[in-house]
């Protein structure tokens, strides 16, 4: 029996994981090989990545970036073959390599986070409904850096599966894996260090902060998406059907 891999190698992404395993409210584990969070797949070009990925049978991308990103940098090549669904959570740019020392990550990115769950209701609306289908995976969702709005949307389904809130943290600083990446970038693109400390960081306390300011507003994630997405509890079992594995045969 092959083991599941959480962490997924490509030569020119740095951020390709999978979110199977993590237990769910009633014991179920989301499956593997079934929903995955990455960096922007407009780096997907090499012979050796586009075989990677062929071998995954993704069908279906959730790209969360601007227009004007994926202009710049491209879309995940079209001869992957996939269903792709352009859907920009976030509506109001802001610019991370402009911030200075005195910006703390915590404080600052759970802002940022709360915006875009107001901001971008029909569109995370739509990316849980592609997700939710049956029919969709494996899936495939990111934005640049599958840091912030990728993990905001991961924080968002595992919520509504009922993983622990724990877990959910820890799947978010898993991205720390890639900060170094992330800088290293930075120096390519700008010739200097990125003058915020916090640069291409994933501290916990910024979905502590997001998480129990969705609680404060609407009680839980699953008010929030009642209330403010208008998914009902039928949805939420749908996508539990779609992403956790079967309950064990009794028998």
């Amino acid at each position: 029996m092959v083991t599941p891999t959480r962490h997924i190698a490509f030569e020119d992404l740095c951020n390709f994981r999978d979110l199977g395993g993590y237990r769910a409210a009633d014991g179920r584990t989301l499956r593997w090989g079934r929903l995955y969070r990455s960096d922007s797949l407009g780096k997907l070009t090499s012979e050796a990545d586009l075989a990677a990925f062929a071998g995954l049978g993704v069908r279906t991308v959730i790209d969360l970036r601007y227009g004007f990103e994926i202009e710049a940098r491209g879309r995940i090549p079209e001869q992957t073959g996939v269903d792709w669904h352009h859907l920009s959570i976030e509506h109001r740019w802001y610019d991370q390599e402009a911030l200075g020392p005195e910006t703390k990550a915590g404080p600052y990115l759970a802002e940022r986070f709360r915006e875009v769950a107001e901001d971008g209701v029909v569109e995370i609306r739509r990316a849980l409904e592609v997700i939710a289908d049956p029919e969709s995976g494996p899936l495939v969702f990111h934005c640049a850096g599958g840091k912030d709005r990728t993990g905001q949307l991961a924080a968002t389904i595992l919520a509504l599966l009922g993983v622990a809130e724990t877990d959910i943290l820890a799947d978010f600083e898993l991205t720390n894996r890639a900060t170094a990446y992330f800088r290293a970038a930075h120096v390519a693109r700008h010739g200097s260090e990125p003058s915020w400390p916090d640069y291409g960081t994933a501290p916990a306390e910024v979905l502590e902060r997001f998480l129990a300011g969705l609680a404060a507003d609407y009680g839980s994630v699953r008010g929030y998406a009642e209330q403010r997405l208008g998914l009902d509890a039928g949805f939420v079992e749908r996508l539990r059907e779609t992403l956790l594995e079967p309950v064990p045969d009794a028998g």
